[in-house]
């Protein structure tokens, strides 16, 4: 017997398919051909969309991290903050595309951006918000649990607690990463001088590349590491 696939869903869309994913919304949100001044705007837009999406997904699962500590549960925390950390990651790998950019070709389009820049991006700004929930969360977990931070390292590294301090640092450097090949892609390709250069774009990102969301955890790596060396050179 044939299966009818006729769509059930209510929406625009000749498909379920298309209806669920909202494809004909998706699929407009991009210049149209009569609008465009270049061609490889649509390079540009896909990829900042696409980040705007992962981020979306990346804050969400921050969101519902810091609510799962908030609930003294660490353990359920670690894989959304897993799946926020591959969000990043494919934020960062998606910049490769712009490796198919001339700087020329970027300056050609840029009369369609106006005074547009990435670092007006919500879903950067949500990201922020929500790793800093995140770090205060685990903050108050430890204080409820009566934990000291400094003590952390030196618990089974198969608690829930510690794989969350680590899935914690594994997302702060992602972050870093994605700012750091951010930065040289707008060398390559933007035309912004080079960090220290005044006026620069790249003055900006130069700064998030330094910054951690959770630098207590980074200091306590730290510790640990000139303790072992101070025990081996003794």
């Amino acid at each position: 017997m044939k299966r009818d696939h006729s769509p059930v869903l209510p929406g625009d869309g000749a498909t379920d398919y298309a209806r669920y994913m909202r494809l004909e919304t998706l699929l407009d949100l991009q210049r149209r051909p009569e609008q465009v001044v270049h061609r490889d705007e649509l390079l540009f837009q896909v990829v900042h969309q696409a980040a705007e999406l992962w981020l979306k997904l990346a804050t969400a699962e921050l969101t519902e991290a810091a609510a799962r500590l908030d609930a003294d549960d660490p353990a359920a925390a670690v894989p959304l903050l897993d799946r926020a950390t591959l969000g990043i990651r494919l934020v960062t790998d998606q910049l490769e595309m712009f490796r198919h950019l001339a700087p020329e070709d970027f300056q050609a389009m840029q009369p369609a951006l106006g005074n547009g820049s990435g670092a007006e991006s919500p879903g950067w700004r949500h990201v922020q918000s929500a790793s800093r929930r995140l770090g205060r969360a685990f903050a108050d977990h430890l204080t409820r649990q009566r934990i000291d931070l400094s003590a952390l390292r030196a618990r089974n590294p198969t608690e829930p607690l510690h794989r969350l301090a680590e899935a914690m640092v594994e997302w702060d450097e992602r972050v870093a990463l994605w700012r750091v090949r951010h930065y040289q892609v707008a060398i390559r390709i933007g035309g912004h001088g080079v960090a220290g250069t005044a006026g620069s774009p790249a003055n900006v990102l130069v700064r998030l590349i330094d910054h951690r969301f959770f630098p207590e955890l980074w200091r306590l790596r730290r510790n640990a590491a000139a303790a072992t060396a101070d025990v081996a050179a003794s």
